[in-house]
């Protein structure tokens, strides 16, 4: 079928529904639900079979849902109505949910059911939730709604007292800050952390704090220090501790609320954004991931099983800041001094990374300064990564990786992805030519002429199709909190096959053989050099456009590049000639399928 995707943005679950259903073979096609921009006329110019509203804050039409069939997709269950249903969900400690695929009808909400599935409501932030359990109960929904559609045999449940399985509906309003405030002097660490959960990464949590109204984004809970309610007991990694009324929490991100007349704000380090405000207080280190009895929050963590270590790291919205990229490269040395033959990198849940972190850019006295600073400490992270020739690395992707948090992914040996990450694969959107080392470790993976599409393209791909392109070697179908434990199975295995010090030692080869034709060094310096001249540029689009995201201004319409998309059928058969792709050492593709255990299987 030919599927249009109306959104209000293209977030990360329209992102998972576009290239699921390209996976299936449907053509898609996208087209942001824009005020100056009239959404019937749009659609009669798509001709669409079904339109699907993945992520929609405004009603569809009457003239557009009268004339073609268009499925709503709602984070609730059935007979959840409302537009904070899943705010509701993690403030009230709900420990299920649900997504309903539901017909648009005059009433938000209220149209007849086509598919509805339910899912776990795990600890965590409302975000890393909506991409991870609800977006796979949504998928699952989905496709099963285009599947009873296209059938044409299919009686969707209505909603309403005639239907003899009749469920009462729950009309929930909209969650304000007033239900979301934190009484510090009365709430527990508990309340404290559902509220700081229903919040992040929108709208946060509004409060007062040194002096000065802001917005509180995420929360973790701290099971060591303590002060007076409300008390600033702590800083780490730009995450500030706060006291409750029974323990902490940490809090990682502030938002400073918009005075009248002024632009909007964003999300920065707690520390950072508090500055000159924030009172003296102790920087506490990384605890000792050797110590269960120490409960607290990092984001950056090292664990150790016999032959393997596990290096996770969890940063705000993928994003990593100079400083994040220095601490991590100083986590992965510490990492690599260990004695092990395999290290994960990365393994935990959501995000892996987007790369360089571009609220922390703009916020910078000197953006293009701190531009050239960040891709710098990225790159030396990549570079540390390329050149690790006495183990195996292995990406452990969760989530979703964009840009240059792709290419760090790639620079490991293997890259191990959960079947629900979205993958975008380029910088194009950013203005940007990228570096990371991709002109070295993209084209090596999926050949010159593919890399040179994905990059132009800049559209987002599947974990399955990516290992179709040889741009992914496992994909590993798993739900978000079963991957760590996954991978850690997996990374045990290879560690203890027999050909893996085989493959060590070809990497030390490997190197100097490219070192001694195209030395890594000059990959690096012909993107740098690009990259600088663009940084320099203060009339470079990039400048534009980084200040658009930042600032969440809408586009004045839908960009082009998110218009008709082929199969992936079809792009799969024009892409990479695997039998060019480069193989430093080889893949667990290869070793494991000859295996007779069978424990390689393809997912």
């Amino acid at each position: 079928m030919h599927i249009l995707l109306v959104a209000s943005a293209f977030n990360s679950l329209t992102q998972r529904v576009h290239v699921e259903l390209r996976d299936h073979g449907h053509t898609v096609a996208v087209e942001l639900a824009l005020p100056e921009r009239p959404l019937a006329e749009a659609v009669r110019r798509h001709a669409p079979d079904l339109v699907l509203a993945p992520m929609l804050k405004t009603a569809i039409p009457r003239e557009v849902w009268a004339a073609y069939p268009c499925f709503i997709v709602h984070p609730g269950p059935f007979g959840d109505r409302g537009p904070s249903s899943l705010d509701w969900a993690i403030q009230r400690g709900a420990d299920r949910w649900g997504v309903t695929v539901l017909q648009a009808v005059e009433d938000m909400d209220a149209g007849d059911v086509w598919a509805t599935v339910d899912c776990a409501v795990p600890l965590v932030g409302k975000s890393d939730l909506y991409r991870g359990e609800i977006a796979d109960a949504a998928l699952t929904a989905v496709l099963l709604a285009v599947e009873r559609f296209a059938s044409g045999t299919h009686t969707p449940r209505p909603q309403g007292p005639a239907h003899a399985e009749y469920t009462p509906v729950r009309i929930r309003p909209y969650l304000d800050q007033s239900v979301r405030r934190i009484d510090w002097d009365a709430d527990s660490t508990e309340t404290v952390l559902r509220k700081l959960r229903a919040a992040d990464s929108q709208p946060g949590v509004l409060d007062v704090l040194c002096g000065a109204e802001w917005y509180l984004h995420g929360g973790h809970p701290e099971g060591g220090l303590r002060g007076a309610p409300g008390e600033l007991l702590a800083t780490r990694a730009g995450a500030i501790c706060r006291a409750t009324t029974d323990g902490a929490v940490w809090i990682p991100e502030l938002r400073r609320r918009r005075a009248p007349g002024q632009p909007p704000t964003y999300k920065l380090p707690a520390a950072q954004a508090l500055g000159d405000r924030l009172p003296s207080l102790p920087e506490l280190a990384a605890p000792d991931c050797a110590d269960p009895r120490q409960r607290t929050w990092t984001d950056i963590g090292y664990r150790e099983e016999g032959s393997v270590g596990v290096l996770s790291f969890s940063f705000p919205g993928g994003a990593m800041s100079t400083t994040q990229c220095r601490r991590l490269l100083d986590a992965y040395r510490q990492a690599c001094a260990r004695p092990t033959s395999v290290l994960v990198l990365g393994g935990q849940r959501d995000f892996f990374s987007n790369g360089i972190h571009l609220n922390v850019i703009e916020a910078a006295e000197d953006p293009a300064a701190e531009s050239w600073a960040n891709i710098n400490a990225i790159d030396d992270l990549v570079e540390a990564v390329l050149t690790t020739t006495d183990r195996l690395v292995v990406s452990a992707v969760a989530g979703n990786a964009a840009a240059g948090g792709m290419m760090l992914a790639l620079a490991a040996d293997e890259v191990w992805c959960r079947a629900g990450a979205v993958l975008n694969p380029h910088y194009r959107l950013m203005g940007l030519y990228g570096s990371e080392y991709w002109t070295y470790t993209l084209p090596r993976r999926v050949g010159a002429a593919t890399a040179d599409r994905l990059l132009g393209e800049a559209l987002p791909m599947s974990a399955a199709s990516a290992r179709d392109l040889g741009l992914v070697d496992r994909v590993v179908d798993c739900g978000p909190g079963d991957f760590a434990a996954e991978v850690g199975r997996l990374a045990a295995r290879l560690a203890a096959l027999p050909g893996s010090p085989s493959r060590i030692a070809a990497k030390k080869a490997e190197l100097e053989r490219q070192e001694c034709g195209e030395p890594l060094a000059a990959f690096r310096e012909r993107e740098l050099t690009r990259m600088r001249r663009t940084f320099d540029d203060p009339d470079a689009p990039y400048h534009a456009l980084r200040r658009a995201f930042v600032h969440k201004r809408r586009p004045q319409s839908t960009p082009p590049h998110l218009g008709l998309t082929a199969t992936t059928a079809t792009r799969t058969a024009a892409g990479a000639d695997r039998s060019t792709r480069a193989r430093v050492t080889g893949t667990a593709l290869d070793d494991l399928s000859r295996r007779p255990d069978g424990w390689y299987e393809e997912s």
